[in-house]
């Protein structure tokens, strides 16, 4: 080594690449194909680019440390190196995770004794500190112990490293740097033969995290929903309309409901005043209503102490395009939009309508909810980029006129229930129009569906209302039953997918052009957030 040395941390850049190879297979030399793919590195620094650090000496590359930004809750403290890594692909990573997770951390032999590893973790620590992250955590190997496994068990080495009778490279290491040991894992990192598979759960806590707070001192875990299945009728104004609505508010908050939940096209009975007009032009006509009944609904939530779900409402955009929205009004008075992404041809053809492109959890005071407008519960991949970000509630609102329709939305969200561990309502109308065209007539059974295991009901189906009948529908559901099913349950359904050969991408609109009167969408392709 040379008597002058330069040292330089900094974040880890693709021209690094061939550096952090011959680094990695000095720092592994027992380990077959012990370095990491050009490929799975550049998917590192576009996810994340922060939390990937190198030191260099003399300009090569004596060491790193590898991180991703996890959701801890999702996995819990029994994980494996795969799951905890989405198979290396990295889909695990979330801007919205509360844990730095440390999927790598090596230094040249060479350059160990000018104490490199202890300049990475502080550069973890600080990151950590500054995303306001609870914590640092990682699966250690305790590379020596197979010497020693003959003579002692893991738990006796463990106690040996920590009262420093003996010396393990790794785990001294971590010990040394503030982190204290959760548990020890069999099995976490397969082919580990030198620490026999076993690995060391460690965690550095972070002192400064500070916890946002829910605007509800704590997030409920038994949520009440409130299911109002709408008898459509006419109404002479929209007043008129209001009262029933106002009703039905009532009477599910009167029962403690967390949750209303409406059908879609709720306001339909008002297109009455339009019945003269094509269908094109009633259905843009009744648009002028949904203002005036976002702020009724806004005022009810807050009066009465509880979320709405408004079902949907026709919009139409600045741009001229007809749309069919909703609306999450949170009982502190705030509230956002959803939009139905996929169109049933019925709604094409006789009103012009188009889909929207947002796609979103929304935060309430009972959790992480999705809402989807009848024909989008169809569609499996909605329902699961919403589980990835952290969806524990499915709201569907929905209108159909036949059986055939309504068999098909409840069997697709009964489906959805199961595929991401997580309850979906849906609530639709009943009752008949005979002076609007195109919803004349309306079939519904309103319902709560559950996953599948012994927690659950053994159908699948927590409560349901009388087919065809204007009722609510008060259903109380356990939160924590869906984390114990994500650990523990008959199957996993979240967590054992094979993201290792394939995965699920969210194509996010970034901007609208106008060419030739048409509107263009630019897209980027980000891949979203699996367990």
């Amino acid at each position: 080594m040379s008597d002058l040395m330069q040292v330089e941390l900094r974040n880890l850049q693709i021209e690094d690449y061939r550096g952090l190879v011959r680094t990695m297979k000095k720092a592994y030399p027992n380990w077959e194909d012990s370095f990491w793919r050009e490929a799975q590195v550049k998917k590192l620094l576009e996810i994340f680019p922060e939390g990937q650090l190198c030191v260099l000496v003399n300009g090569k590359v004596a060491g790193a440390a590898l991180s991703l930004m996890v959701d801890y809750d999702r996995f819990g403290d029994n994980h494996t190196y795969a799951q905890i890594t989405g198979n290396e692909t990295f889909s695990t990573h979330t801007e919205n995770g509360d844990v730095l997770y440390g999927i790598d951390l090596f230094i040249h032999p060479e350059f160990r004794s000018l104490r490199l590893g202890r300049r990475l973790y502080d550069a973890r620590k600080e990151l950590c500190e500054l995303d306001n992250l609870k914590a640092i955590v990682a699966g250690g190997r305790i590379p020596h112990y197979k010497e020693h496994a003959k003579e002692m068990t893991v738990r006796q080495y463990i106690a040996k490293v920590r009262h420093k009778e003996i010396h393990d490279p790794v785990l001294s290491f971590q010990l040394a740097n503030d982190f204290h040991i959760i548990k020890v894992i069999k099995g976490y990192l397969p082919g580990d033969e030198d620490s026999l598979e076993f690995a060391v759960l460690i965690e550095w806590n972070n002192v400064y995290y500070e916890k946002e707070e829910m605007p509800v001192s704590i997030t409920k875990s038994v949520v009440r929903l409130g299911l109002i299945q709408w008898q459509m009728r006419p109404f002479e104004s929209m007043n008129a309309l209001c009262e029933q609505l106002e009703f039905f508010v009532d009477a599910v908050s009167g029962y403690q409901a967390d949750f209303a939940l409406f059908p879609e096209f709720v306001e339909a009975p008002l297109m009455a005043e339009f019945n003269g007009q094509s269908e094109a032009d009633a259905i843009r006509n009744l648009a002028v209503y949904t203002e005036p009944l976002l702020n009724k609904f806004r005022e009810y939530a807050v009066a009465y102490n509880v979320n709405i779900i408004t079902g949907s409402m026709p919009f139409v955009e600045d741009d001229g395009r007809l749309l069919n929205v909703g609306y999450l009004c949170r009982r502190d008075g705030s509230y956002e939009r959803y939009e139905k992404l996929h169109i049933t041809p019925s709604e094409a053809q006789a009103w012009g309508m188009v889909g929207g492109h947002k796609l979103k959890t929304f935060d309430t005071d009972c959790g992480q909810i999705g809402i989807l407008v009848c024909y989008d519960v169809e569609f499996p991949e909605l329902p699961r980029l919403l589980a990835q970000d952290g969806m524990q509630l499915l709201f569907v609102p929905f209108l159909t006129d036949t059986q055939n329709g309504y068999t098909r939305v409840r069997n697709c969200a009964m489906a959805r229930a199961i595929e991401n561990e997580c309850y979906v309502a849906i609530a639709g109308a009943v009752g008949n129009l005979p002076r609007v065209n195109n919803m004349d007539i309306q079939f519904a059974q309103s319902a709560v569906f559950t996953p599948s295991d012994f927690s659950f009901p053994t159908n699948g189906i927590k409560a349901e209302a009388t087919p065809n009948t204007e009722m609510t529908l008060i259903v109380d559901v356990d939160l924590g039953l869906l984390k114990d099913l994500h650990h523990y349950g008959s199957v996993r359904n979240l967590k054992d997918r094979r993201t290792d050969i394939y995965d699920l991408k969210l194509k996010r609109v970034s901007k609208t052009v106008q060419k030739s009167g048409m509107p263009i969408e630019l897209v980027t392709e980000t891949t979203n957030d699996p367990l």
